[in-house]
């Protein structure tokens, strides 16, 4: 996102092109002096945001962006974008990972995604959520992220039989053996697998593992993994891909499957049951250089869907043992008190008075000023370990698969005050 920031600017052929357009009368839509002051203009807006990998829950502000109305509003699309899609991702592939009790999880969905640049977000979210490697190599070259993969039903095909497959494969990648196992029969697939393995190790070299890609997953990993415990091969990785998620691995699990290692794609990369996730951008404030603050909202006949007004920040409470324990919005021109009372979004009757002194943390951070970077950027390495410091504080029933309690997300009172006066208001108009 920074960096599409930092080189924001219209070029000649983008103002060329916006000098084509027409409006429903055929004259131009863009005054030539409007595309003027496009070419000259320069970002120079404030950005707040939660540093990358922080849990962020439903109705909090995950950027703050302050400055000429105009800049401000030519962002939406791209900020709603680059966030939206990638949050996605990452929270899916996060809950995946919790899925698979600490067992790697490969992310497999370049042949899936939405297109190259889809792609290698999803790589890069991914990694982020918590995969060990990914089979996008542009990925790993762009990001550093480990990649792994196996060969294709298209390798053994290709072949006049399996046996004469996995031996070229052996022989071409002797150090990075997974053979997939189920092109005709699975466990013949496996005798075979390990008969190669057998080669290897007289070549000084191991059996990585085997993959099985259709099938009844857990009488065919618990069978292969008896096949290979037997034949000496007790660390060879069984690894399972088609089309999985988070709740057919944790039944897979449950099951007794012998499966130690899980490949990801299709319903990662696609969001499958949510294809998308539902992020906005809302003006909630404005004013005339000099002048006060005049605050916004958007109505709604959804109470859900009413904006929150005001210079808004997330003020993340903990209990005494660091455990994430809720989070408050409030409007930074109003800073609350150090007891504050607050509103529960979801039960806006229920409120919370908290005692004074209770650990707490401020989530939106400086990031940009008048459009230049005020911050050093973390590692992909460092944003991956925030994520598991992060989940590590969050309640564990927060984080189960089926359901999860609510983590609670409360208006400070005078946000929630003004928010009701805006509301009124914009209702007797």
């Amino acid at each position: 996102m920074l960096e599409y920031l930092e080189d924001l600017h219209f070029s000649d052929s983008d103002l060329s092109y916006l000098a084509t357009l027409r409006g429903n009368d055929g004259k131009i839509l863009f005054e030539p002096a409007f595309l003027d002051y496009l070419g000259e203009l320069r970002f120079e807006c404030d950005i707040d945001g939660m540093p990358e990998g922080t849990l962020v829950f439903p109705h909090e502000p995950l950027l703050r962006v302050q400055g000429p109305l105009l800049q401000c509003q030519i962002l939406e699309t791209a900020l709603l974008n680059i966030i939206n899609f990638q949050t996605l991702i990452a929270t899916k592939l996060s809950r995946v990972c919790q899925a698979t009790q600490g067992d790697p999880v490969l992310e497999f969905g370049l042949r899936r995604a939405q297109g190259i640049d889809g792609a290698l977000s999803a790589s890069r979210a991914a990694y982020i959520g918590g995969c060990a490697a990914t089979s996008n190599v542009l990925a790993g070259k762009l990001y550093g992220i480990p990649v792994k993969g196996t060969h294709a039903h298209s390798w053994i095909m290709s072949f006049a039989s399996e046996d004469e497959a996995f031996r070229a494969y052996a022989e071409a990648m002797p150090n990075n053996c997974i053979f997939l196992v189920d092109t005709f029969d699975t466990l013949k697939g496996v005798k075979k697998a390990i008969e190669m393995g057998q080669w290897l190790r007289e070549k000084g070299h191991q059996l990585v593992g085997i993959r099985l890609d259709s099938g009844e997953f857990i009488s065919l990993s618990q069978e292969a993994r008896k096949m290979l415990d037997e034949a000496g091969f007790q660390e060879a990785r069984i690894v399972a891909s088609n089309d999985l998620d988070e709740y057919l691995i944790d039944e897979l699990k449950a099951a007794g499957a012998k499966i130690n290692v899980w490949g990801v794609g299709t319903k990662l990369v696609t969001g499958y049951e949510q294809a998308a996730l539902g992020g906005v951008y809302k003006l909630t404030a404005i004013r005339d250089p000099g002048e006060e603050w005049q605050y916004r909202l958007k109505l709604s006949e959804e109470p859900i869907k009413i904006s929150n007004p005001g210079l808004l920040q997330v003020r993340r409470f903990s209990d005494a043992q660091g455990m994430f324990s809720g989070d408050m919005i409030y409007n930074q021109t109003q800073p609350p008190v150090d007891a504050p009372k607050m509103f529960n979004l979801a039960v806006p009757e229920k409120h919370t008075l908290l005692p004074a002194n209770t650990p707490y943390q401020d989530l939106l951070i400086p990031v940009l000023r008048k459009g230049q970077p005020v911050i050093e950027l973390p590692s992909l390495e460092q944003i991956r370990e925030r994520v598991q410091a992060q989940l590590a504080q969050c309640p564990a029933g927060i984080k189960r698969l089926k359901n999860p309690d609510v983590y609670s997300v409360s208006l400070e009172y005078h946000l929630y005050d003004l928010k009701q006066r805006l509301i009124n208001k914009a209702r007797s108009d």
